[in-house]
């Protein structure tokens, strides 16, 4: 009998089949096996090879983690075939249909090895612009995101040299975006401008706060801008935006109709709310928020670089921020009241956004922190996992390019 790599656990198949309130005959034939299997299975005298365990998950209807017990997070490239329900001879043939695949004379035997960590023969096999491209085909084959097989690669062979993916390529503006700003007026030119600025400002206020570990409300909030108060002038002043588009010349009783265009077309959203105002009470306020299809006019525009998001197996700087927090805080960790929000889903082991959605990265989790004589449990801490202490070695020097005013983990 082949050796398993990936155990399923019998007891969890029988406890999910009743869960879904289905017999043994039923989920035999969902599966597409025999009664007598599905009962040995459920006994553990059989354990269900990759393709069943991907069946299984189907007809049970939950993540083949729930089957084997691996935490979200920290899957390896063998937790990833068995997802995908493929054998490894299977992996091989699709492999082999690509130009990588052929460098590297894949085959069922060195997909095993790979997986099972041991050295693979052959000497490209050492080089990591080779394993980046193949890295990027194992994920095409598997159907999930580059990043989730860079990460099983790493867990599974750590003291390989990470891959190393190819670059992107660099393109200029969207011609959709380009031709969007030449349909613009001079002075719809100038609104979506200097709202855009108006945004990355802000934007750059919000990053400083998390720096200084200050409160930041969520992007849904600090994104709506403030453009104008429904109050006198002598009173209330004027916002941020209307000093900008004032000082372009262009601020007047037209402003409304500006911002009406503007929104037509899918470049901004306007919104209302009420504010308390001192001295006042409680007024209108017109708030406006650039969309994504605006921003890129305006940069395509204004001359600017597009913006690109980071490589596919690196973090945004909002979340590589965090992990260095994590980091920084050392052998004791960091309080586990200090992390919440949707980092978690990105970061931390045993997070998954929806049951469907792909696995956090798997760089944090949460540890007990016990009393003296290990009596009882103290609080709850976050630290680094080692793959996220491997992604901050191996890729230090990438992120402090790319993100040069955030923190190193020394700092």
């Amino acid at each position: 009998m082949p050796r398993h790599l990936l155990a399923v656990e019998h007891t969890k198949i029988r406890a999910l089949r009743e869960q879904a309130g289905l017999t043994p005959q039923e989920l035999a034939d969902l599966v597409g096996v025999t009664y007598r299997v599905v009962v040995y299975w459920e006994e553990g005298r059989y354990v269900p090879e990759a393709r069943n365990v991907r069946r299984l998950a189907d007809a049970l209807g939950c993540a083949t983690a729930d089957l084997t017990g691996t935490p979200s997070g920290s899957e390896t490239l063998v937790d990833l075939r068995y997802a995908a329900g493929l054998t490894a001879e299977e992996v091989a043939t699709r492999l082999r249909a690509t130009a990588v695949g052929r460098d590297l004379f894949v085959d069922a035997h060195k997909v095993r090895s790979l997986e099972r960590g041991r050295q693979v023969s052959g000497w490209n096999w050492r080089k990591p612009g080779h394993t980046g491209r193949l890295v990027q085909q194992i994920a095409a084959v598997y159907e999930v995101p580059v990043r989730m097989v860079v990460d099983a690669w790493m867990r599974t062979r750590p003291a390989d040299e990470p891959p190393r993916l190819p670059e992107r390529e660099r393109h200029g503006p969207p011609a959709s975006a380009v031709e969007g700003w030449e349909g613009l007026n001079e002075r719809q030119r100038v609104y979506l401008g200097e709202i855009l600025r108006d945004d990355q400002m802000t934007e750059t206020e919000m990053w400083m706060r998390r720096q200084n570990q200050a409160r930041v409300p969520p992007a849904k909030q600090w994104r709506k801008l403030p453009f104008a108060l429904d109050a006198p002038t002598e009173v209330v002043g004027h916002t941020r935006l209307q000093q900008r588009l004032r000082s372009a010349g262009v601020h007047d009783q037209g402003a409304g109709a500006t911002l009406h265009s503007l929104e037509r077309l899918g470049l901004i959203k306007v919104t209302k709310d009420r504010v308390e105002v001192p001295g006042v009470g409680e007024v209108d306020r017109t708030l406006v928020e650039i969309t994504r299809r605006g921003r890129a006019c305006a940069r395509a525009g204004l001359g600017e670089p597009a913006e690109s998001a980071p490589p596919a197996h690196l973090l945004s700087e909002w979340l590589w921020g965090v992990l260095l927090r994590v980091a920084a805080a050392g052998p004791e960790g960091l309080h586990e009241s200090e992390l919440t929000g949707k980092s978690l889903f990105y970061l931390a082991v045993g997070y998954r956004p929806r049951r469907q959605a792909h696995p956090s990265r798997g760089f944090i989790e949460l540890r007990p922190r016990m009393a003296p004589g290990d009596t009882h449990v103290l609080d709850y801490r976050w630290h680094t996992t080692a793959l996220g202490r491997q992604h901050i070695a191996s890729y230090l020097h990438v992120y402090t390019e790319m993100y040069p005013a955030a923190a190193s983990p020394a700092q």
